[in-house]
């Protein structure tokens, strides 16, 4: 009967283990910082990048004027050796993606990339004067207008199609 009370201290160590374990785990947990909401943004100045595009590029580069407190400019660059490229990206006042890109890539092919795989679809909006299509089914859903200069202007994000709407609404060409 020696040998069976070595088992029960074994078993008896093993749970005691687990249970120093366990609480070494919560107090880490408890100690440690954890931030669970998403981290902010910083806001980009695009003034610079802006007025290098509008010399540069060949067609009318577009920017908005007077959106809505709310809106955070978050990214910009202009591509001269790769069609043009401009993109200008914002964070909506509900924390959502809204892009603006322009280019004079082939129409398809710049749709494609710049709303990551959505297709256009019949339907179309009058939006400050201009007709755009609306694209949808891919990462971002889309506003494309086809410019009269060679170039192609798409609003793209994960934004609603009525902040898509705001944005190219605001959107001055010069």
């Amino acid at each position: 009967m020696a040998g069976t009370n070595g088992k029960q201290k074994t078993v008896r160590d093993m749970i005691l283990s687990l249970g120093l374990i366990m609480i070494a785990a919560g107090v880490i947990y408890v100690f440690v910082p954890h931030d669970d909401k998403a981290p902010d943004i910083k806001r980009v100045d695009y003034r610079v990048e802006l007025l290098t595009a509008r010399r540069a590029a060949s067609y009318p580069v577009a920017a908005p004027e007077g959106l809505p407190g709310g809106w955070k400019a978050t990214s910009v660059r202009f591509q001269g050796d790769k069609f043009d490229a401009w993109h200008l990206g914002f964070q909506d006042p509900d924390g959502e993606y809204v892009a603006i890109e322009q280019s004079t890539q082939k129409r398809a092919a710049f749709v494609d990339e710049a709303s990551q795989g959505a297709k256009e679809t019949k339907a179309t909006e009058e939006i400050g004067g201009r007709t755009w299509t609306r694209c949808t089914g891919g990462r971002y859903d889309a506003l494309v207008l086809r410019d009269a200069d060679g170039s192609t202007t798409v609003v793209a994000g994960t934004a609603s199609f009525d902040r898509l709407a705001k944005m190219a609404e605001a959107l001055k060409m010069a």
